[in-house]
């Protein structure tokens, strides 16, 4: 499958594009799984997300709590560095 065509659509308070199943199993990509996107030119680049192994001991819910706190102190982070 090279080109397919989608509507915009609205979910909520955003929007949003649906994927063709026969894609999603191209890719490899299940509900869940993180994308990232780069616009460029006017084009938009989907890409899946690379996982990182986590180190022995660390779960992931202890990663996502550690990303909600980042993005929640993000300003004052940015702060420290500057010390």
């Amino acid at each position: 499958m090279k080109n397919f065509e989608r509507k915009v659509t609205k979910v909520g308070n955003s929007y949003g594009i649906t994927l063709p199943s026969e894609v999603l199993k191209q890719l490899e990509l299940a509900q869940g799984d993180a994308l990232q996107a780069e616009v460029k030119d006017g084009k938009i680049l989907l890409q899946k997300k690379d996982r990182i192994a986590l180190p022995e001991g660390v779960d992931a819910e202890f990663m996502d709590t550690l990303n909600d706190v980042i993005k929640e102190h993000d300003e004052a982070f940015k702060g420290l560095v500057d010390r």
